[in-house]
């Protein structure tokens, strides 16, 4: 199913449930709009101390990654669990070429017994041939991501590719879900495993329909919105 959650996010859902710890760099003040306790934010500022190190009383951000749908899913649902969740997402980027504030989204989560890394992989092939053409091939390098382990960063090959005169280009990060994230939700992770993906959907019209600056998405100009 698709799936759906609040851009308005608290710091629980957005960071603690994804195995994000408070001293994360991705809960800097100077990475993420922070709306709440905004007094204990600039204390934090000053002293160097992480967000959550000073005043227990939780904040409310925008969000910074579709991922606390997966945790908002999850506490509703047992599994087996298929979602498919895009949606907006804002971080401090100064706009740019290839960065904005505010962006798009889309990841996939499956749970359920038995699930591996071939799972993953076989998916997210099917998925970049579907986006980028059935000659499109992926490979997985190690990365580390707080909420999965092993974590990867995807690259792909493909004409699209060799046209802006590279092999291989980064396009998305997965990996299989953390145990601590099972553990958050009250899922067994003895008995249940799982994996997710994530992807700027952005990112993807811009390699694959040529376009060199992602603020020509948020101009309103219809002259290029009508070439879609």
């Amino acid at each position: 199913m698709v799936a759906d959650g609040p851009e308005v996010e608290d710091e629980y859902h957005c960071f603690d449930a994804l195995n994000t710890p408070a001293d994360h760099p991705a809960r800097d003040t100077q990475d993420t709009f922070y709306l709440g306790n905004a007094e204990c934010r600039m204390q934090n500022a000053e002293s160097g101390s992480a967000p959550s190190s000073i005043n227990s009383q939780p904040s409310t951000l925008l969000r910074t990654h579709t991922s606390s749908v997966q945790i908002r899913v999850m506490e509703k649902q047992k599994p087996p669990v298929r979602i498919i969740v895009p949606g907006r997402v804002y971080r401090r980027d100064n706009a740019d070429a290839t960065h904005n504030p505010t962006f798009h989204q889309v990841e996939g989560l499956y749970v359920d017994s038995n699930i591996t890394v071939g799972d993953l992989k076989g998916t997210v092939e099917f998925v970049f041939k579907e986006l980028m053409g059935s000659e499109t091939r992926i490979r997985f390098r190690p990365h580390y991501f707080s909420y999965t382990e092993p974590s990867f960063e995807i690259d792909f090959s493909s004409a699209l590719t060799r046209k802006m005169g590279k092999e291989w280009l980064e396009i998305a990060g997965c990996g299989m879900v953390h145990p601590q994230v099972f553990e958050n939700v009250g899922y067994d992770p003895e008995t249940w495993t799982g994996w997710a993906f994530g992807f700027g959907i952005e990112r993807i019209a811009m390699i694959r329909y040529g376009i060199n600056d992602i603020r020509l998405f948020y101009e309103n100009d219809v002259r290029f919105l009508k070439q879609f």
